[in-house]
Formats: structure tokens, sequence, C-alpha cells
């Protein structure tokens, strides 16, 4: 499909999505769907949920397309990305409250982070599917913090917990991927 005026130009996309225009919506479609959906199912492991959520998302941005402001090439992607890690948010706490449900653990009783273990021979879907295997509220506070760049204040005031919460569910879920990691590799070995 060739996308004459709108792939280059995320400013004129917007504005022609923001005019009612069906057309720009489906090369909006065509170019992040893919994207979005990806970033849907991070959160959201079951994948009629995903589709719900990446539903969600669409209605979203079309219903908020007027809230966008173009800051330069990647904008229009960027501001769909926080639409789809917000509908991801908002899809956990609705109906996965209990599965979120965030222990409080001191600092203190973490112990030194262990060197990360090797990846570089793990596919990208391997290590994906790793990510999916972890308990909701690991993953989600391992996603915030490693794809969206979230700091453990901005993630313990979006999921309404504290900051040592966070802390400590990062570090859990970052153990839980090393065992995973560790079972990988030693599976590989032993089947040589």
């Amino acid at each position: 499909m060739h996308h004459i005026g709108y792939s280059n130009d995320e400013q004129r996309l917007a504005e022609q999505i923001r005019r009612g225009d069906n057309a720009a919506m489906r090369v909006f479609c065509s170019l992040y769907v893919s994207h979005l959906k990806a970033i849907c199912t991070r959160y959201v492991t079951d994948s009629e949920d995903a589709s719900d959520v990446l539903q969600e998302t669409l209605i979203s941005i079309v219903t908020h397309i007027s809230d966008f402001h173009y800051l330069g090439q990647g904008s229009l992607k960027a501001w769909a990305t926080r639409i789809a890690v917000n509908e991801s948010l908002n899809y956990i706490r609705r109906n996965r409250r209990q599965e979120l449900t965030l222990q409080e653990q001191y600092i203190d009783d973490i112990a030194e982070e262990e060197e990360d273990p090797p990846i570089e021979d793990i596919p990208p879907e391997v290590i994906q599917q790793m990510v999916r295997q972890l308990p909701t509220g690991y993953r989600t506070v391992f996603n915030l913090y490693v794809f969206e760049d979230k700091s453990h204040q901005e993630i313990a005031q979006l999921l309404g917990t504290s900051v040592k919460t966070s802390i400590s569910q990062l570090h859990k879920a970052k153990n839980l991927l090393a065992q995973m990691i560790q079972t990988y590799h030693d599976n590989k070995r032993n089947a040589r």
C-alpha cells in the first residue's frame, strides 16, 4: 500500500485524522498498528484481551487526536505508544487488580544484584516470551522501567504503590528472568 503524502509527514497525517479522514486512519493503522499491538501484548498476555486493549488504544487515539502536538518526526508514534501503555495499564487496573497486588518489601531485604546473564544468543522473540511469562505485577514494573524508561517514582505514581515496591518488583522480575535465561542456556547445552 502506497501512502502518498502521509507516511513521511506525521503532522499532516494527524491533521487528516483530526478532520475525520478514514483513509488517513487506515494509513495510520498500516504504519503503527503492529507496533501498538506489540506494546499491548507486552503488558497484557492474553491475546483476546490484548486485542481489546489495542481497540481501546485506537479509539483513544481518534478521540484524543486533537491533544496531539507535533514535535518532529516520530512524535506521532511516541504519542500513540504512550496511549497504548496507558490503555494497557488501565486494563490491568480494571481487570487484573488481584494480579497487580504488589507486596511491600524493604529495600534492605533485596540482595545485591548480580551481573545480567548473557542474552546475545537468545532470539528476541524468546526473550519477549520470557517477559510475558512474568507475573503481572513483575511484568508491569519491568516493562515500565526497561521499555518505557520510567523511574521508580513514576512507576509508583502510575501504579499507586510505593517506590520501595517498584524497586522490589523490578528486582524480583530480573531474578525470575535470570532463572529463565539460565534454564534456556542449560536446555540448549543439554540438547547438544
